[in-house]
């Protein structure tokens, strides 16, 4: 056996024992049971799951997503992508998605941390890292990506999780390895996506500004001549751009906030179809169903029904 092939053996081992040491410690965390499960680290979640489930629409914020065991995929318009073990998965941007758990079983759970992404923390870690801003002509990418997990990413992501052992460490040591994590993700495969979106008057950062402000308008009626103003763009660099990061134009990027919202109204709140409908814009109830059903697969009548027989709690 070569040097080479002893050394990447090693580091094979290696590896296998973090995601060992992983799946145990979430596994500790959330044996109360399926969902999501806060921890003392305010962006920090837990995710156990223990069988696979059905696709769920939903509006992923800005996230990096470490599995530990399982496998997950999520869609983006006619998008696919797949993260396990071997890959972690980098929201960059406000994104409405369809997001399933294909691989779990209640002796191997799937289980995953979720760390919600602050654009101004990691802005604040790019300039304390030094790195070069990305060119002003720089191309756009989209605002979701794939890459490898490797062994700086998974020792800081370990190092994370053992200070949920001792409380008292959390508040002067979580802050840096929060930023130790956000590093290796910069440093790491695709990180220059998270870089450009992160960065003041780039043109990724322009798309995420604009995600920002359809995302707290969703209810009002779209200008694109406006948001362009306000963004200093022209209307169809804007048009460009956003679907370059969203695979969207803005009008749908809207119609999909207003979609997903009115189908949690129903879902949670247990709202009927058309006072949904009306409450997230629309004012006619056979548009809404059209749309609703061209996004989700089955008219919104068939959701409450479900919603209604679900259990409670």
């Amino acid at each position: 056996m070569s040097a080479n092939t002893s050394a990447d053996t090693i580091a094979q081992r290696g590896h296998c024992a973090a995601q060992a040491e992983l799946v145990d410690r979430i596994a500790r965390l959330t044996v109360a049971g399926d969902g999501v499960h806060d921890t003392r680290v305010r962006p920090l979640h837990l995710i156990r799951m223990g069988a696979p489930t059905e696709c769920s629409p939903s509006v992923y914020e800005p996230r990096l997503c470490v599995v530990a065991q399982g496998r997950k995929v999520v869609t983006l318009s006619d998008r696919v992508y797949h993260y396990d073990p071997l890959n972690y998965l980098v929201v960059s941007v406000t994104l409405p998605m369809i997001g399933q758990v294909i691989e779990a079983t209640p002796d191997k759970p799937y289980l995953c941390l979720r760390i919600d992404i602050d654009p101004a923390e990691i802005a604040r870690l790019i300039v304390d890292a030094g790195q070069a801003p990305p060119n002003e002509h720089s191309g756009v990418d989209l605002g979701l990506y794939a890459a490898k997990v490797n062994t700086t990413l998974m020792d800081a992501v370990l190092r994370l999780m053992r200070l949920l052992d001792t409380p008292q460490d959390l508040p002067v040591l979580a802050p840096m390895a929060l930023r130790e994590i956000f590093y290796r993700v910069l440093m790491g495969d695709l990180g220059h996506r998270l870089r450009a979106l992160a960065v003041t008057d780039s043109r990724s950062s322009r798309i995420a500004k604009a995600v920002t402000m359809l995302r707290q308008r969703y209810l009002l009626p779209l200008c694109i001549e406006d948001l362009a103003d306000e963004l200093h763009m022209s209307t169809s660099s804007l048009h460009h751009q956003f679907k370059a990061v969203t695979t969207m134009s803005p009008l749908q990027f809207q119609k999909h906030l207003r979609l997903h919202e009115a189908r949690r109204l129903m879902m949670i709140d247990g709202m009927e179809a058309v006072t949904a409908a009306h409450r997230v814009g629309y004012e006619s109830p056979s548009q809404f169903s059209r749309e609703y059903k061209r996004l989700f697969g089955a008219p919104p009548r068939a959701e409450t029904i479900l919603a209604r027989g679900a259990p409670q709690g």
